[in-house]
């Protein structure tokens, strides 16, 4: 090498680890984020779409080649025509089910529309039936709920609570006067009630004018210690009965509300293990609950 010429230097340069890679996984990053979306929005149609909708997409996406139907066809109408009018008249019977002019009954229409008012009318009484029993049965509470509440606050009548049994029955409210041992609503063999049957009955008419309801008064004995049954316990117990009417009438009662007075005698005794308890003497009145309304028959 001359003197006077400088060398020549080559410098190679390393470039860093941490250098530009491109953008490849931008373009991975965007089709995972898209994946994602259609995934969420396949999982949210699929929440909120019904049964009917579910079935019309599988259809939809069902191989062409699968038939359902049992026609040759296979097609979406599975030879059936869509009406007489149309070029295929002969279609399949459970599509298209026409009777001929000459044999359709012109009453049937009336029939149909006649059993679904007759229907309706019955679901109106029954639905009505329902809502007056759920009528009386809370009048019925209140008016026992009241009775108990004005045995407690009068003095004179605390004393007779026990000789009071208010219950409900098929027939209505039950209010039973019953004797105890000691303390009798009559006199042995008398058919006039005695003075605390008398104050029992007017408390209970106060009770009794609350409600519209008719009554009917029962009057009972009980069975003699040798177990004979005389013939005067009929008298004895439906004169009881109409004496307690009238009371009943005499503290206001309207005498249309009555509906029946009887005597039972030792027929129904209240206690059946044994008739001869003082208990089975009693003097039932009892609300009667209100007949249902029948529907009207139109064929009759």
């Amino acid at each position: 090498m001359a003197s006077g010429e400088r060398p020549i230097i080559i410098k190679k340069i390393k470039k860093g680890a941490h250098g530009h890679h491109g953008g490849a996984w931008k373009v991975a990053y965007a089709d995972f984020v898209t994946a994602m979306m259609a995934f969420f929005l396949l999982m949210w149609l699929i929440n909120t779409t019904s049964p009917e909708q579910k079935r019309g997409v599988a259809d939809y996406f069902a191989p062409a080649s699968v038939s359902e139907t049992t026609s040759g066809a296979g097609g979406i109408l599975g030879g059936t025509a869509l009406g007489k009018e149309g070029s295929k008249s002969a279609g399949s019977s459970d599509v298209i089910e026409e009777l001929s002019p000459s044999s359709r009954n012109p009453n049937d229409g009336d029939a149909k529309e006649g059993g679904k008012a007759q229907s309706a009318s019955e679901m109106a009484a029954e639905a009505a039936a329902e809502a007056e029993q759920k009528r009386e049965d809370a009048a019925f509470a209140s008016a026992a709920q009241s009775l108990r509440q004005a045995l407690q606050d009068m003095p004179e009548l605390a004393e007779l609570s026990k000789n009071i049994i208010i219950d409900e029955t098929p027939e209505g409210l039950r209010i039973q006067l019953v004797d105890q041992e000691g303390r009798s609503m009559f006199n042995q063999g008398a058919v006039q009630p005695n003075e605390r049957a008398k104050l029992l009955l007017r408390a209970i008419s106060k009770i009794v004018n609350q409600l519209p309801n008719r009554i009917s008064l029962y009057g009972h004995t009980s069975a003699s210690s040798n177990g004979a049954r005389p013939e005067t316990d009929w008298q004895l117990s439906a004169g009881r009965a109409d004496a307690s009417r009238k009371i009943l009438q005499g503290a206001g009662v309207d005498a249309d509300r009555v509906y029946q007075v009887s005597g039972k005698a030792t027929s129904e005794p209240l206690y059946p293990d044994d008739p001869t308890l003082p208990g089975n003497r009693r003097i039932a009145i009892v609300l009667l609950r209100e007949a249902p309304v029948l529907p009207a028959n139109p064929g009759l």
